[in-house]
Order: structure tokens, then C-alpha cells, then sequence
């Protein structure tokens, strides 16, 4: 799990830190543990996914296609990476500025291994591109370090974007995804991966398979965490993975399917390749009902 330093904060520290412009959440967050293992079987015809909770909604006009616990908030992991880009763009800090990963973004614990070792000094693009890439932790707490007023006021600003999106069950603590705290329902996550499909550098950076940086004396190469993104089959606009273990294997993206802008949202699947086969197990669903029926009748709900 996450490191001493994201365990001590609590739901009430939060809310201290956050005051009036964080919701209040304690019942979310410390209740998203009986939503792991929510019922998977699908309704007639459906897709047949294995992830927990679901969402999928075709963007052009907001008609939702499929959903199962699309309301139930959950542990969303590194997906909260997402949030962190969108507040660093919000900032409009500059991308060539030089930061120095630093011992506060060190966490200790599953998960939480980096290969960006203390004193590594990367431009914030740089640090925005592996956070968003392959996920690098330290690169996205070190984002919100040196945000205007440090990681408490880019907590508040990560809220206080999610409540701008209509994100109405989520809530933030910290920018990584390590905290389980961080949640969010499959609805909220469709808004955020909708916000972040409409900045140019959150697209490029999500979607790209491979960035080499200057560690030290050496260049050392990230690879993406989503095998989709390297497939060619595959026309992904935004994306991003998550795991922890409260959390599971976690997918979002926006990909076009049909020739339309299609946002897939997979929470909570078990089994490393589980979520990636969900994602092609819903594309082909998706392509099915298209050349049967079109995209009116593209339509199921297994909500429990």
C-alpha cells in the first residue's frame, strides 16, 4: 500500500486542510471496501466484462451505451493522475521549468517503487509526461509540491476542479493515486477523461508509448502501463491506467470507435490483463451493435 506518509492522512485531516471547499466524504471513502466485488453478470447481451464497475458513454451526444455501478464511488488509484495533469494546466506553470525530485516524494511500501531517484532534476513536462506515461509517482507528487502553496493547496484545487466537472462523488487527498482515499464513481471519472480529451499536452503525453529522460549520468527510457496504446488496431485519444490493491486494475480512455469519440471507464478488475481484455471485449461489442443496429441501439445496463 501507500507509504507512511500518505496513511497519516486521515479523512478529518483532510477535511481540516481542505475546509469549505472539499465535500465531505468520510461515509465514500471509508466504505468503498464492500464495493470490490460488486455482482459482474451482465445483462442480456451484454459485453460480458469481468471489471466490477463500468461506464461507457459515447461523447458526440452524451448517450450512455453501457453502465453497471456507473454511481458507486471507489479507490481509483493512478487514474487520480488524470485530476493532477488538469491542475497543473489549470496553473499554467511553465513545462520548461527545472524541479528536483526531493525525499517528500518519496513513498514507502507496495506499489510505490520509482525509478526516479532523490535529486533528479526533470523539466515539470517531463515530470507531467511520466506521471502521465508510465505513471511515475514521484513525478506526480513532486508536481503538486511545487504547486503555489504546496501539496495542501493542490489537494484543495484537485476538489475544487472535480466539483467544476460535476464530479459529485469524488474526492482527493494527494496527487499520486496511492492513497485509497482518492475516489471517484465510473460517471465521475467519464467527466474527468472528458476534461482532460480537450487539453493537446494531457493527449500527446497519455498516448505516447515511450519517453527517455536524463537520470543522473545516464538516458533512461519509460514505457507506457497501457499495452492498448502500442497496439495499432487501437485510435486512443487520452488515457490512463491505475492498481493498487483497494483499487484493482483500474482503465480510462477516450478512443474513437465507429468514427465516434467513445468514453470507456473500467473499474476494479482483477487479474492483470483483465482490464485490457475488457477494453477489447467492449470495442467489439460496441462495433457489433453498430453494424447491426447503429449506434441508437447501442444500449445495456447491469447496475446492481
Amino acid at each position: 500500500m501507500s507509504g507512511s506518509r500518505l496513511k497519516t492522512l486521515s479523512a478529518a485531516a483532510v477535511a481540516v486542510l481542505l475546509g469549505s471547499a472539499a465535500p465531505a466524504h468520510a461515509s465514500t471513502t471509508r466504505s468503498h471496501h464492500h464495493h470490490r466485488h460488486l455482482a459482474t453478470h451482465d445483462a442480456s447481451g451484454g459485453p460480458g466484462l469481468k471489471s466490477a464497475a463500468a461506464y461507457v458513454i459515447d461523447q458526440s451526444d452524451s448517450s450512455v451505451w453501457y453502465a453497471r455501478n456507473a454511481t458507486v464511488a471507489s479507490p481509483i488509484a493512478s487514474i487520480t493522475k488524470l485530476m493532477t495533469a488538469l491542475v497543473v494546466a489549470d496553473a499554467q506553470q511553465p513545462l520548461d521549468e527545472v524541479l528536483e525530485v526531493t525525499d517528500e516524494d518519496r513513498a514507502i511500501g507496495k506499489g510505490a517503487a520509482s525509478r526516479l531517484a532523490v535529486g533528479t532534476k526533470l523539466t515539470r513536462g517531463d515530470l507531467l509526461h511520466l506521471a502521465l506515461m508510465s505513471s511515475e509517482n514521484r513525478a506526480a507528487h513532486a508536481l503538486g509540491r511545487n504547486y503555489p502553496g504546496g501539496v495542501p493547496a493542490f489537494v484543495r484545487a484537485m476538489n475544487l476542479k472535480a466539483q467544476s466537472l460535476g464530479m459529485t462523488s469524488s474526492h482527493f487527498v494527494e496527487p499520486t493515486g496511492l492513497s485509497y482515499d482518492n475516489v471517484a464513481s465510473p460517471e465521475d471519472l467519464s467527466r474527468l477523461v472528458m476534461a482532460a480529451a480537450q487539453n493537446e499536452t494531457i493527449r500527446d503525453f497519455s498516448t505516447d508509448s515511450e519517453h527517455s529522460v536524463r537520470i543522473g549520468r545516464r538516458m533512461v527510457a519509460f514505457r507506457t502501463t497501457d499495452a492498448l496504446v502500442r497496439n495499432p488496431g487501437w485510435n486512443i485519444v487520452v488515457q490512463k491506467t491505475g492498481y493498487i490493491n483497494e483499487a484493482c486494475r483500474c482503465l480510462v480512455m477516450q478512443a474513437v470507435i465507429g468514427g465516434r469519440n467513445v468514453v470507456i471507464v473500467l473499474l476494479n478488475s482483477v487479474g492483470k490483463r483483465t482490464r485490457v481484455a475488457d477494453a477489447v471485449r467492449m470495442r467489439k461489442w460496441i462495433e457489433s451493435r453498430m453494424n447491426e443496429h447503429g449506434t441508437q441501439h447501442i444500449v445495456a445496463s447491469s447496475n446492481s
